[in-house]
């Protein structure tokens, strides 16, 4: 694989240094972005971090900051339609897939990454909100992580009760009759933290890391994203329908989840944890969506908690897939 350097903003990251991006095709010849960071000396593993819908690297440079300072490597990923990686439809506010299932082909892309860079084993990952239904799969399909770990994984979303029934007819109905690529209503291009304020947001109680975020996007405006189309909220109904349908995984795992978690579907969550004979839920007191980017006696302990997971399983380093052709 020939690495091309990609852009990595590490002047608003806040991630450690020496860290470097990449741009990848996938095979089905969509631009991705990753970027990774090294500890000094020996690494313990490399933690892959899969963002959730609307995030880009730069957002979890602190994350990879907590990681690289216990040892790890890190490595972060650009899905496509979001961050720097090609955007898919006409309106790049849109956020949008043709099927769920493409965003493995982003997986396997960065896997191949992990290989050609010859990351330290054992290999881990932490799926946030969109990321964890990613990783989940991820985790289901692929006998490369030593453990996995989500932060209000999206294994289903909320709706409010009163907006459910017209969610549905919207992603099932709407691309139907040629509102595909459309928002769903009531749904804005603007991005979340540009258009809410602080107070009553449904991330995170932290002032300091919701103003990290605004202030990304008003120095990068490239990385913001608005709303997901309705075709995106059909595939994300079936891939949240088709991951509580499936075994637990044989992986350890670890999943926090906040208490006002207002963004996934909660019950999905607990069920989901509940059948899995190797999983543990951490439900986090007056925790909101981004239990990473909460006050740092909340996250610190989250950390904590992910990087004592880790090193429990260095005894059982998995096999690294081989590359794709």
């Amino acid at each position: 694989m020939a690495l091309l350097p990609a852009p990595l903003f590490e002047d608003m990251a806040g991630g450690p240094a020496g860290g470097k991006a990449h741009w990848l095709n996938t095979a089905d010849n969509t631009r991705i972005r990753a970027a990774h960071w090294l500890p000094e000396g020996d690494a313990c593993g490399t933690v892959m971090m899969y963002p959730g819908r609307t995030e880009y690297i730069e957002k979890y440079g602190d994350a990879a900051a907590e990681f690289v300072n216990r040892g790890f490597a890190f490595l972060s990923i650009d899905w496509r339609g979001q961050g720097l990686a090609d955007r898919l439809l006409d309106d790049p506010r849109i956020g949008h897939v043709d099927q769920f299932t493409d965003y493995q082909k982003d997986v396997r892309a960065t896997l191949d990454l992990a290989a050609e860079l010859q990351l330290p084993k054992p290999w881990y990952v932490i799926g946030h909100s969109m990321g964890g239904a990613i990783g989940l799969r991820a985790v289901l399909e692929n006998d490369c992580f030593s453990a996995c770990a989500f932060t209000g994984p999206m294994w289903g979303i909320y709706f409010n009760p009163i907006m459910k029934p017209l969610s549905r007819l919207t992603a099932y109905w709407g691309p139907r009759v040629g509102l595909g690529e459309k928002t769903p209503p009531t749904t804005t291009l603007e991005s979340y933290v540009l258009s809410e304020p602080f107070e009553g947001n449904s991330l995170t109680r932290d002032l300091a890391m919701y103003k990290m975020m605004q202030d990304q996007l008003l120095a990068h405006p490239e990385l913001a994203l608005g709303a997901p189309s309705t075709i995106w909220l059909r595939e994300a109904l079936d891939e949240c329908a088709w991951l509580m349908e499936q075994p637990a995984p044989t992986t350890p795992g670890l999943t926090f989840l906040g208490s006002h978690e207002q963004i996934v579907d909660r019950k999905a969550i607990r069920a989901r944890v509940a059948n899995w004979p190797n999983g543990t839920l951490i439900e986090v007191p007056e925790g909101e969506h981004e239990v990473l980017m909460e006050p740092a006696d909340v996250r610190g302990p989250v950390f904590d908690q992910l990087a004592a997971l880790f090193m429990a399983t260095q005894s059982d380093p998995k096999p690294e897939p081989a590359l794709s052709s």
